[in-house]
């Protein structure tokens, strides 16, 4: 992250990392940490019709359509890319030796977040299987460090106002892709589990197994396409934003107009392509681009200025160890921790309580465990 220059003026403290983006990250994660059953829990409890509604947005779409819950994937894709757009520079402004350096890096990152999304997939139970047909090497973690590959490298490599045909051209090309194109029986306009291009992609060159031995996957091969203009989206969003704050120039409403853009052109594509997020879909891509920018400006407006700051704190400590957050979540069985400790008072509590006193209890462990680490300085990243 970058630290705000001590001559510009404003109410940020200076020498500090930028609060949002740590908090942001935070709050996209919380909810892989078992918050979204908070509101089936307070449905339970209360019988409000609103919770209950709160509670499908808790789940993702069946296919076409998008949801809350949706959002948290793209979301932390747009942040890994506004962190790359506020520090990365063309690669040529380096020193030559720290250029390959540079490089290897990248590779390496890459290498780790695709095996780490393999023990993600595998690496319990009975381990990873001894037959490579078995194991599934398309990941969350993959995706993340394709995307973040890519952008680094249009970052690195191109101009920035080549930069921006980049994102214009995964886009649109995409979109005609999956509308045009065809292999056989699949694509040309079919946007169906068993008919998309995506599946002959998938069931073709993807190695191993697919999610639940789907005909696609929803980290399959071709989808990358459009993960990628999230993660290019948040470098550019990146970008304007530290520019335009080192200067003390306004910012705020052009980002706004940004978000608001992008939801209105998603939208308005859907009647031509559906939002997808399995596939990935262009209109799924703007959507959730322009949702994670109006978050970043209201989570801007929340933790960079001197309010809220517990709260920021509360978030920012899951925030900065996010990976640690997502393998945890499955390598570890944290609802047998949570009840080991608080099952007792559970039981005793009323039944209409229960479900949503878990849902604290099964989130508090896990926080308390993040908050050992902050404290002590401990920060796994990649």
């Amino acid at each position: 992250m970058q630290e705000r220059d001590t001559n510009v003026k404003g109410s940020f403290e200076t020498k500090q990392r930028i609060n949002s983006i740590d908090a942001l990250r935070g709050f996209d994660m919380i909810w892989i940490l078992g918050l979204q059953g908070i509101f089936a829990g307070l449905f339970t409890l209360t019988s409000w019709p609103l919770f209950s509604v709160l509670s499908t947005q808790m789940e993702h779409s069946q296919w076409h359509g998008v949801t809350a819950y949706d959002v948290i994937f793209p979301l932390f894709i747009f942040l890994s890319g506004m962190s790359i757009g506020l520090s990365a520079k063309p690669l040529n402004s380096y020193p030559k030796a720290k250029r390959q350096q540079l490089i290897n890096k990248a590779i390496k990152r890459l290498i780790v977040l695709c095996l780490l999304g393999v023990i993600y997939n595998h690496g319990w139970g009975q381990g990873i299987p001894m037959n490579l047909d078995e194991v599934r090497f398309a990941s969350v973690l993959a995706r993340i460090g394709i995307a973040g590959f890519v952008a680094t490298l249009v970052v690195w490599y191109c101009r920035p106002s080549y930069q921006y045909y980049v994102l214009f051209g995964l886009l649109l090309g995409y979109l005609l892709l999956l509308a045009l194109a065809n292999i056989g029986q699949y694509g040309a306009g079919d946007y169906s589990a068993e008919g998309a291009l995506n599946v002959w992609f998938d069931q073709v060159l993807l190695p191993g197994a697919t999610y639940r031995g789907a005909l696609v996957d929803p980290e399959g091969i071709l989808s990358n396409l459009g993960s990628i203009t999230n993660a290019l989206a948040g470098v550019f969003i990146g970008r304007f934003f530290i520019n335009r704050y080192r200067a003390n120039q306004p910012y705020l409403q052009s980002l706004i107009a940004m978000g608001l853009f992008a939801l209105v052109l998603g939208y308005g594509l859907s009647f031509i392509q559906p939002i997808n997020k399995t596939l990935w879909t262009t209109p799924f891509a703007l959507v959730t681009i322009g949702y994670s920018c109006l978050l970043f400006v209201l989570f801007h407006l929340m933790f960079d200025f001197d309010k809220w700051q517990k709260l920021s704190l509360s978030l920012r400590v899951i925030g900065m160890n996010a990976i640690v957050v997502y393998l945890a979540s499955a390598l570890v069985d944290w609802q047998y921790v949570s009840q080991s400790l608080f099952g007792g008072v559970i039981g005793a509590s009323a039944p209409s309580s229960q479900a949503l006193l878990s849902v604290i209890a099964l989130v508090a462990v896990q926080w308390w465990g993040l908050y050992f680490l902050y404290k002590r300085n401990i920060f796994i990243k990649l």
